[in-house]
């Protein structure tokens, strides 16, 4: 059986949005379409007033690169690469060069926690390590929107808090931050905007 349900709805620069729910309820699939990742059967999801849908694909990759950043609830990070790399690679997909990129790296890993851990693979990491440097992946880019599927999901309670005042910060620097969540106390942290 198909369930469809429709969902009208506008998002401020640097507003901060819960979207609660329980696991299966479509959290990461809206955020999946606001992003870009799934297409609407039906509707359209604009962002700085592009329709996505219209664009090319290579304009929508560039429209996600430049001003999207994404967490995962996985940190899919490539493990041949170091923490650094893995967080320098968006900014040379930009076109920025390699010192650069590996400069901004460097600074967003300290911001995240992780300047002794940013010359460590994957594999050389725990859980939370890896889902923090795909935090500092998806913020070195200075992106206009942060969608964050349950990005502290891996996280102890400490750096949970640690990830979530940094990205509240950034949200008060004009970064829009759609998070999807089942953890009531993270909900709390948004009290003017929670999607249920």
């Amino acid at each position: 059986m198909l369930f469809r349900s429709a969902v009208n709805l506008e998002i401020a620069a640097s507003e901060k949005v819960a979207i609660v729910g329980a696991s299966g309820s479509g959290k990461s699939t809206l955020l999946h379409l606001l992003g870009g990742l799934d297409i609407p059967s039906a509707g359209s999801v604009l962002l700085n007033g592009s329709n996505i849908q219209q664009l090319s694909v290579a304009k929508l990759d560039r429209l996600r690169n430049q001003s999207l950043g994404f967490i995962y609830q996985f940190h899919h990070l490539l493990d041949e690469f170091s923490a650094v790399e893995n967080v320098a690679l968006l900014l040379r997909i930009r076109g920025l060069n390699n010192d650069e990129s590996m400069e901004r790296a460097s600074k967003m890993l300290k911001a995240v926690g992780l300047a002794n851990r940013e010359l460590h693979t994957p594999g050389e990491l725990s859980g939370g390590d890896r889902q923090r440097v795909a935090v500092a992946r998806a913020l070195v880019g200075n992106p206009a929107c942060v969608l964050a599927d349950e990005p502290t999901g891996n996280l102890d309670p400490e750096t949970s808090e640690g990830i979530m005042r940094l990205l509240f910060e950034i949200s008060s620097k004009g970064t829009t931050i759609l998070m999807a969540t089942h953890n009531y106390s993270l909900m709390e942290k948004f009290p003017a905007r929670i999607l249920r």
